[in-house]
């Protein structure tokens, strides 16, 4: 539902010239106009606007690539695309959505911008070993400005996982073993990705990953299952997450681990608990 909430809000924020498909009046308050959009949409709808299929063309990871992409933007049958990244792309597929669907909600276009988009930077890793706050937000404020003009709305970063496995492949996304450190660092990403407002179009959304214990798999098995004590959890691992929520991160990511046998996606401890209710 929070990916619903954000594509909707984006009609707001990025798109004021599609106004015209949905008639408010446009003094009222953003709250106002979500609850609005939303009492026009049926059940479909905003099951539609909560999927996600990866763009046919663009690179191969995460979301199933499905050829039928432009037909289910058609019919409002999805909210989000990944791994389109250029603006031929996203603009037709972007006048497709606010032009040929009942509602014209714009689509939400988001790729994995972990370390620079056209100009490359070090590593998180690397980054981070540099201890340099400014110089790490600086490069995600270079990276947002590249990825904006590309037509992409979303990154998904910074990940703000606390590791300490070496035999765990994904070390080099995050910021280390330190969590005060990591903290900081996550901060400085999320303020050089979403930069002073995200109505500027150099800006992206940050989306803080992963959401939680994802590096601390057992033997650095990569979707593998956690143990791990509250205490523990609290004190190392989420402090990282709620500094990003400080700072106005627009999104979080699950993790794709379980803890105790729970699925994270599946957690209404971690999700419901800590995350909506903490």
């Amino acid at each position: 539902m929070k990916k619903l909430i954000y594509s909707i809000a984006f009609l707001g924020l990025a798109f004021n010239a599609y106004a015209q498909k949905i008639k408010f009046d446009k003094t009222k308050s953003k709250t106002e106009f979500i609850d609005y959009v939303m009492s026009q949409m049926t059940l479909d709808d905003k099951v539609g606007q909560m999927v996600q299929y990866t763009y046919d063309g663009g690179d191969v990871t995460g979301s199933a690539i499905d050829k039928n992409y432009i037909k289910y933007t058609k019919q409002g049958m999805m909210g989000s695309v990944f791994n389109a990244t250029t603006t031929d792309i996203t603009r037709k597929l972007q006048k497709i959505a606010v032009e040929e669907t009942r509602l014209g909600i714009p689509l939400i276009f988001g790729y994995d911008v972990v370390h620079g988009y056209e100009t490359i930077f070090p590593i998180p890793l690397g980054e981070a070993a540099s201890w340099d706050l400014k110089a790490i937000e600086k490069s995600a404020r270079v990276a947002a400005t590249e990825t904006a003009a590309g037509g992409v709305h979303w990154t998904f970063a910074p990940m703000v996982d606390i590791g300490y496995d070496p035999r765990w492949g994904r070390v080099s996304e995050g910021a280390g073993e330190d969590t005060f450190l990591g903290s900081k660092i996550a901060v400085a990403r999320v303020n050089g990705f979403q930069g002073k407002s995200l109505y500027d179009l150099n800006t992206v959304l940050a989306c803080t990953k992963h959401f939680a214990g994802y590096a601390l798999a057992q033997a650095g098995r990569d979707y593998g299952s956690v143990e791990i004590s509250d205490r523990y959890l609290r004190d190392y691992i989420l402090p990282p997450f709620k500094a990003t929520v400080d700072a106005g991160a627009g999104s979080f990511m699950t993790s794709f681990n379980e803890i105790g046998g729970v699925p994270a996606t599946a957690s209404k401890y971690l999700y419901d608990q800590i995350l909506r209710k903490e």
